[in-house]
């Protein structure tokens, strides 16, 4: 195996759809990319195309895996971020179509850690920070345990997704100024145009741009830090097959109890083979809406990029090793 990677350079490269490399230069930030060298292990990284809603942040990548697009696909669907400790989720579970109650149990029992209690002395105070509505605060009582009124809350908002999609979310409006995760994700999407090209079609089947949407999405709930505080997410993801056997894919955080308003992920798959080993083609683009990046600018702003690029190429490195498999 070694051998075979030290020779790949000398072998030439195989597309099996019409030009995955070709395909992909005319909607991402990296141009015509040397299909050998990512094969080689490489990741690609890249800022996004700029957006001009302060809030709003991208960044690309690009990679190659040694298996074909649907070994890719089923390494996504079981991959668990809450097994690696680098990815800094604590909790991650499935949700059904129709949640209940009993899918938010591991919550009884949350780890106990510094980020952890962050977010339970900000619930215990109602901090202006939580990300919730008005009619949510109202829920919570002093006293009341913390993380059962978090159970309600994120079940009351996984049906409103599995029912009517991420325009159903109620907004961001506790003491903030309102934002409403449906829009976030507009905004995210209208502001790539040359993305929006590309997967428009694919995301106008999901429930991210309005309505439930035609696909049916899987769900998931997490606990996990940002910036040494611990916030509970609300996901759903999305996968389409394409014509030459790729596929598209969207992975989306449509609730987060801070941190960020909304987050989205899409990818492209794309089979090629390399040194007579059927392989797949990775593009992916992060897209995120944080409060807090509004007020970033200068040196501060391009700091921030660098951040969301390294998180990034840790977590396609860790995806790229355990799909290698």
């Amino acid at each position: 195996m070694k051998l075979l990677r030290c020779l790949l350079f000398l072998i030439p490269v195989s597309l099996l759809a019409a030009d995955p490399v070709s395909e992909m230069a005319e909607f991402s930030v990296f141009g015509k990319v040397d299909l050998a060298q990512l094969a080689k292990g490489e990741i690609k990284t890249a800022t996004g195309t700029p957006m001009s809603t302060e809030r709003y942040l991208s960044a690309q990548s690009c990679f190659v895996v040694p298996k074909p697009p649907a070994q890719v696909r089923a390494a996504m669907k079981r991959f668990d971020p809450a097994a690696h400790r680098e990815s800094k989720v604590y909790l991650h579970s499935d949700l059904p179509a129709a949640p209940s109650v009993a899918n938010f149990a591991k919550l009884n029992n949350p780890p106990g850690n510094s980020a952890v209690s962050a977010l339970v002395a900000a619930t215990e105070k109602m901090s202006p920070q939580l990300q919730i509505s008005q009619a949510e605060a109202k829920n919570y009582s002093p006293g009341q345990p913390v993380f059962g009124f978090w159970s309600g809350l994120l079940l009351k908002r996984a049906q409103a997704f599995a029912s009517s999609g991420a325009a159903a979310q109620a907004p961001y409006d506790h003491i903030r100024n309102p934002v409403q995760p449906g829009k976030e994700f507009a905004g995210l999407v209208r502001q790539q145009g040359k993305v929006n090209r590309q997967f428009g079609g694919f995301l106008g089947s999901t429930g991210f741009l309005g309505g439930k949407g035609s696909l049916k999405p899987d769900m998931y709930w997490e606990l996990l830090e940002v910036e040494d505080e611990g916030v509970l997410t609300l996901g759903a993801s999305y996968s389409y097959s394409t014509g030459s056997g790729g596929a598209q894919i969207a992975d989306g955080l449509f609730y987060a109890s801070g941190g960020y308003n909304v987050a989205l992920t899409l990818y492209q798959l794309w089979p090629v083979e390399i040194g007579g080993q059927p392989s797949t083609l990775a593009w992916r683009g992060d897209f995120i809406s944080a409060n807090s990046l509004g007020d970033l600018h200068g040196i501060e702003r391009l700091a921030s990029e660098s951040a969301m690029r390294k998180d990034i190429l840790k977590a396609a490195t860790l995806f790229q090793r355990e799909s290698s498999r």
